[in-house]
């Protein structure tokens, strides 16, 4: 489809599905996102995500104006249902898959019955071993402590029977012999791979924009629209060519967590908070706010200015300080 990295844009949501894609971002361009999938088989966790990658809006602006990346506008990639020629390729893929698969899990189910097999027989030997050794034990107490009537032998075999009421049998009756596990094979057949994205598919047939503009015009992007937006898409290219890692920083009261690395390996330093203008007027209020809530949270309140003039980016940090 493309050489570059495909952003799939739904609802003017923004995500990465594959992997591959998302570990260029992060390695090259240090473009982390936020992971927004969950496991097929827990879907009600959320401490384990996966893909898609959900992006900031700033990130996508960044990837596209970099040429890194384009626009993949999922709602009009289907519009056109696909040919007998297209589909017949696709069912013959699933079909070969499923055999694969088929292959697949017999196979390690064979393993898992051998494995389990082996372990059963060397169980029941030891088990066997330690009943044969309770019941010379149990042999040698009752001939020590035997009344007048009956014999020895007896009160060992009466003894013996009881154990072996609670003591099952468990020596296989052959030495080949394994136990036998239920399978079904119609089971295995809805094991199929689903893929996150139709993107190999023929009929998948998305248009593709390559500028923010191009996506604007049809509608399909409208980031960044404001002076805000535009300030913000600005300080945040300037702190990622200085080599900052950014992350979503709603929960500390700003706009971003600025990183001195990637995420997995530092904590973040600074609560940045972009401001219209270098020249942006503040209340003491907002001031004292900052310098407070960067204080609790052990990190420094950056206040990014930008200069739509002269494309300059002023940075202002704000952290409490006691004196006398």
């Amino acid at each position: 489809m493309t050489s570059k990295i495909p952003i799939h844009i739904s609802n003017k949501k923004a995500y990465v599905w594959d992997v591959e894609s998302a570990e260029i971002v992060r390695s090259k361009y240090h473009i982390t996102g936020l992971l927004t999938g969950t496991l097929p088989s827990l879907a009600q966790q959320n401490v384990f995500l996966g893909l898609p990658l959900s992006l900031m809006p700033e990130e996508v602006v960044y990837l596209v104006e970099k040429g890194v990346a384009v626009l993949l506008d999922n709602a009009s990639a289907s519009t056109q249902p696909p040919s007998e020629a297209e589909l017949a390729d696709w069912r013959k893929g699933v079909a070969d898959y499923r055999a694969t698969s088929q292959d697949y899990l017999a196979e390690i189910r064979k393993q898992k019955e051998t494995a389990k097999g082996k372990q059963d027989t060397e169980e029941a030997q030891r088990k066997r071993i330690e009943r044969e050794s309770r019941k010379k034990s149990a042999s040698a107490a009752a001939v020590k402590d035997a009344p007048a009537e009956g014999t020895p032998e007896d009160m060992a075999s009466s003894s013996g029977a009881a154990d072996d009421l609670f003591v099952p049998d468990e020596t296989p009756s052959s030495p080949g012999l394994k136990p036998q596990v239920e399978t079904k094979g119609e089971d295995m057949s809805y094991t199929v791979l689903i893929p996150a994205t139709p993107d190999d598919h023929p009929w998948f047939r998305p248009p593709t924009y390559e500028t923010i503009q191009a996506a604007k015009e049809a509608g399909v992007w409208t980031y960044p629209s404001t002076p805000t937006e535009r300030a913000k898409c600005a300080v945040y290219r300037d702190l990622i060519d200085k080599g900052y890692f950014i992350g979503g920083g709603l929960k500390f009261g700003g706009d971003w967590l600025v990183y001195p690395g990637d995420q997995l390996r530092y904590h973040s330093h600074f609560v940045a908070t972009v401001l219209l203008t270098s020249t942006t007027k503040l209340t003491p209020m907002q001031i004292v706010a900052y310098g407070r809530l960067g204080t609790v949270t052990k990190k420094a309140h950056l206040l990014c200015g930008w200069d739509e003039n002269s494309g300059k980016v002023d940075y202002y940090s704000i952290e409490w300080a006691y004196f006398g």
